[in-house]
């Protein structure tokens, strides 16, 4: 960790922020090189995986300017919060397709596809100006997680529950209320269910 240039202040982290929005790309480079203590840090919880640290460090380092890249400081949340999900999504594709990145991330090597299907490369993600395609792709990965999660981690009745609740797979959501009269429980029920159905969906995405 001591390698690793130090994290920017608040401040500087705005004044980055903003010029890179400009289209600065030193500022752009500082947000990256200055926030690779994150990776770092994401990447020790996978530390003890079938992956050396440095293929974490290099797949976590995508994440980090996929989060740059796509980063709204308008939206509230912070650059740190933001830029760990992408760095802990990257990470978490890579052990789920079961193979090894090399050491050297080719720049022209596939990283995922756009909403068009088109596969896009660690280049586009560096040169890109179309933001939108980028929060796509995280949205798709996101989504794709919930997906398996709800699969694999719920038993049928709290996946009628959640789907009914929340409106998934193009139903429309409904009160708790109404699937208790629809499934013929008490409404109490229906919410212990829902609580219990949440919780084991928070567990498993985390």
């Amino acid at each position: 960790m001591n390698t690793f240039p130090k994290p920017l202040t608040p401040g500087e982290e705005r004044e980055c922020l903003e010029r890179a929005a400009n289209g600065d790309q030193d500022a752009r480079s500082t947000l990256i090189e200055r926030n690779l203590r994150l990776v770092a840090h994401v990447a020790k919880k996978y530390q003890n995986t079938d992956y050396d640290m440095d293929d974490l460090l290099s797949v976590g380092a995508i994440g980090l300017i996929k989060a740059v890249g796509t980063f709204r400081p308008e939206r509230g949340s912070r650059l740190g919060t933001y830029a760990a999900k992408c760095i802990e999504n990257e990470i978490l594709m890579l052990l789920r397709a079961g193979k090894k990145y090399s050491r050297e991330v080719s720049l022209y090597e596939p990283i995922g596809t756009d909403k068009d299907g088109e596969a896009v490369s660690l280049v586009d993600v560096i040169e890109t100006e179309n933001r939108e395609a980028i929060e796509d792709i995280i949205l798709d990965q996101n989504i794709q997680e919930l997906r398996e999660a709800f699969a694999s981690s719920l038993k049928e009745q709290e996946q009628t529950v959640i789907r009914l609740r929340y409106g998934l797979f193009g139903t429309k959501p409904k009160t708790q209320r109404e699937i208790a009269a629809e499934l013929g429980i008490s409404r109490s029920y229906v919410s212990r269910i829902e609580k219990k159905a949440l919780g084991k969906l928070r567990q498993k995405l985390e």
